[in-house]
């Protein structure tokens, strides 16, 4: 027998009852229950613990889990707050820090309401099991604005019992109380105490069920510079643990070897090569491949090289990119096998032909996109009997929690996850899968009740998918004497997110575009294919992509009426009555300079557009060398609603451009007969130092409720620099990203030249 057909004589036995790979978690019936949480103040372990209660958010997540029932059982709806004997203000947050530095925002709100000092705040993630707040998911930039009224509950609560404590204390009304930097005060009698004196007090007093929150005209913290991150220190000088650093007594280590291609599936496999390797204990098939596990994370690297397997690719996908791009234009094109959806409409008949007229077709194409966070996909879990503890920088911890419970054959209660920071997720930790995590625990249900650490290559966390989906969209415009639309129809072609519901997250920011204002109908419709390359939430989600069709086909447009771009845009904001639009609009060109002379062979590109209720604008300054676009500084002018720390909101602004940027001018996923070219940073570079634009970023003030900021300043990047290339060319971009992911040749050219 040759050594290339060796048996592969590996049982293969795969718990298929329990595989979440082939059963979508929206068909698990699991009844989560937990007791009701004990509201109020009390004295626990030298700590206050303020607990504020509300209506129940857990009922949503219960209907999804229980099939479309609900969950009667009233719980707590806000935020822990614990103060210890010496005046340390610790907030429970049940928001996952992934970089962008939530943690210091839900401080913020917490510390003006109770009027905490600052500087003696600390905030640490709370577990999977801490159900006062309902589901533990951090997405849609909805940190800020999902917490804005617990957290400030929660803190003016607790401010409201040492007042009543200090009060009772020195026999004085409540309202000549004053609270500032952690120190309360009589200001008539000169008296004072801190948090830590009135703390045994404080313990004894009811929280009001309505406390009074301050008006934005009293903010003495929100809104200020003062509000910095927590953890750059640790970040800085490596002390931050990380789930890579996790060591546990008698841990193991496991790496996994995955089927090349989306679909394939494990046929046979022979261990006898891996099993020779030194540190290797045992290696076993799951389902998602065959597990190595080690006491050694090169011991399990070398033995998982070892293996020999084959794959059965009966059902894998095995097109190339290329086929997939003509797939997509011929449903765009209606000549495919995919019936369509209507994912918005206006005025009657819209689906008539166009007759003639004025009519400009556009045509864009979007390639799938890694996420490739700096830490790649790892995960540390033990499983003993019923109970399993997990530790990760898990972005969907209630998710995680229940699918974690079904790869153990335990229940959601029983399935604790410690949460650490991740270093950068970008949506790929959050899915609903849960896939590497789920990963782990099948493992470690194999090791007899030693902790594992699984660890993913970057070529596994590169080629192993949840992209964000490649789409392509083509529109069609009339155009009316004036220059002005008067009819749209859109197709636009992208797998869908979730396997079921419709197909939203693929055409949001088209959707009800004030684009569509002076048009008499639109017809827009999404196809929608399936097929096995998996695909899942990046960084905007389907922002990432609509924002480069709208806005840059509004560009072509104003060119098309022989009008300023902002001019054209200013007209279809007043006609939409869009007041926050026209304000950033107004706003950006004056920071930016638009109306004044640039350099020759320099160009201002203009994009705005809204996202999770965030408005960005953004002018980019772009020149082409050798047809390579070179960014040398974007202003950005932001509609966020109430500003909660100004230096974060810059922070997102320019990492936000930063990776928008990258992807715009490198990013792509590519198939060659169904296999991922792209596995590393050779092939899917990212943006360099030099090739950073300086940055400005501007807010909006505004009294309104904050909104997201995570992700908003992505989408309008790639627009901006199309729409200034457009200036300069006269030829318009139908594709990105602008430049091939391998050229990098010219990475020397600096964002200044």
């Amino acid at each position: 027998m040759k050594p290339a057909q060796r048996a592969l004589s590996e049982p293969i036995a795969p718990d298929r009852r329990m595989s979440m790979t082939d059963t979508p978690a929206g068909n698990q019936r699991f009844r989560m229950s937990r007791r009701r949480l004990i509201l109020g103040g009390s004295l626990v372990g030298g700590a206050l613990i303020v607990g504020y209660a509300a209506t129940n958010p857990m009922q949503a997540l219960g209907a999804i889990l229980q099939g479309g029932g609900s969950d009667p059982e009233p719980s707590a709806f806000g935020p822990f707050i614990r103060i210890t004997e010496d005046g340390w203000v610790t907030i429970v947050s049940r928001q996952q820090e992934l970089g962008q530095g939530i943690h210091a925002g839900l401080a913020a709100l917490v510390a003006e309401e109770l009027d905490a000092d600052w500087d003696k705040i600390r905030v640490i993630d709370s577990r999977s099991n801490f159900r006062a707040y309902g589901p533990q998911v951090t997405g849609a930039s909805n940190g800020i604005a999902s917490n804005w009224d617990l957290m400030r509950n929660a803190g003016a609560a607790a401010r409201a019992m040492f007042v009543g404590a200090a009060a009772l204390r020195w026999g004085v009304p409540s309202g000549s109380i004053d609270v500032r930097d952690g120190i309360v005060s009589h200001p008539a009698s000169s008296r004072t105490a801190t948090f830590a004196a009135l703390l045994a007090d404080a313990s004894r007093q009811t929280p009001p069920e309505s406390p009074v929150l301050k008006q934005p005209g009293d903010y003495r913290l929100i809104g200020t510079d003062k509000v910095r991150r927590k953890d750059s220190l640790p970040k800085s000088t490596g002390l931050q643990v990380y789930t890579q650093d996790i060591q546990r007594p008698d841990m193991l280590v496991a790496m996994v070897a995955h089927s090349p291609r989306f679909g394939g599936k494990l046929s046979r496999f022979d261990a006898a090569d891996a099993r020779k390797v030194k540190g290797v204990v045992d290696v076993f098939a799951i389902e998602t491949g065959v597990a190595v596990v080690a006491e050694t994370t090169y011991a399990a690297w070398r033995g998982r090289d070892a293996l020999r397997i084959e794959w059965d690719d009966g059902e894998a996908e095995k097109r190339s990119t290329e086929e997939l791009v003509d797939h997509y234009h011929d449903l765009a094109a209606g000549r495919g096998d995919v019936e369509p959806s209507t994912f918005f409409s206006k005025g009657e008949n819209p689906e008539i032909a166009f007759n003639g007229g004025d009519v400009a077709e556009f045509v864009f194409d979007f390639p799938y996109l890694a996420h490739a966070p700096m830490e790649t996909l790892d995960c540390v879990a033990q499983v003993n009997g019923w109970d399993v503890a997990i530790t990760s920088g898990a972005h969907a911890a209630t998710i995680d929690q229940v699918l974690g419970a079904l790869a153990a054959r335990t229940i959601p209660g029983k399935v604790d996850i410690e949460i650490v920071p991740a270093g950068g997720s970008f949506g790929r930790r959050s899915n609903m899968s849960s896939d590497y995590l789920v990963e782990c625990v099948r493992i470690a249900k194999r090791t007899a009740g030693r902790p594992v650490k699984l660890m993913w290559s970057r070529e596994d966390e590169m080629m192993s998918g949840y992209f964000r989906p490649m789409s392509h969209h083509r529109a069609w415009v009339e155009i009316g004497v004036d220059g002005f639309p008067t009819r749209w129809r859109v197709h636009s072609v992208c797998q869908a997110l979730f396997p079921i519901g419709p197909n939203n997250l693929a055409t949001e920011g088209i959707t009800n575009s004030p684009y569509f204002s002076t048009a008499t109908t639109v017809d827009g419709k999404i196809f929608t294919p399936d097929f096995p390359v998996v695909v899942g939430l990046w960084r905007s989600v389907g922002h990432s992509h609509t924002a480069l069709v709208m806005e840059h086909i509004v560009d072509q447009l104003a060119r098309r009426a022989g009008l300023d771009p902002a001019a054209y845009r200013r007209v279809l904001y007043e006609k939409a009555g869009d007041k926050r639009r026209l304000a950033v609009l107004e706003e950006l060109c004056l920071k930016a300079g638009w109306d004044s002379p640039i350099e020759p062979g320099w160009a201002r590109g203009l994009a705005i557009h809204e996202a999770f209720g965030t408005i960005v604008g953004q002018v980019a300054e772009v020149r082409l060398v050798d047809g390579r676009p070179i960014v040398r500084r974007v202003v950005a002018v932001v509609d966020c609603g109430i500003s909660i720390a100004n230096d974060q909101i810059a922070a997102q602004m320019e990492g936000g451009i930063a990776f928008g940027l990258t992807a715009a001018l490198y990013g792509a996923v590519t198939l060659k007969d169904g296999i991922v070219q792209e596995t590393n940073f050779d092939r899917y570079p990212i943006l360099r130092m030099n090739e950073m634009p300086a940055v400005e970023t501007h807010i909006i003030k505004s009294a309104n409720r904050p909104t997201g900021m995570g992700e908003p300043g992505v989408p309008p990047i790639a627009p901006a620099v199309a729409n200034a290339m457009l200036a300069l060319t006269g030829t318009p971009t139908t594709s990105l990203p602008f430049l091939s992911g391998n050229a990098l040749g010219n990475s020397d050219i600096s964002a200044q030249s």
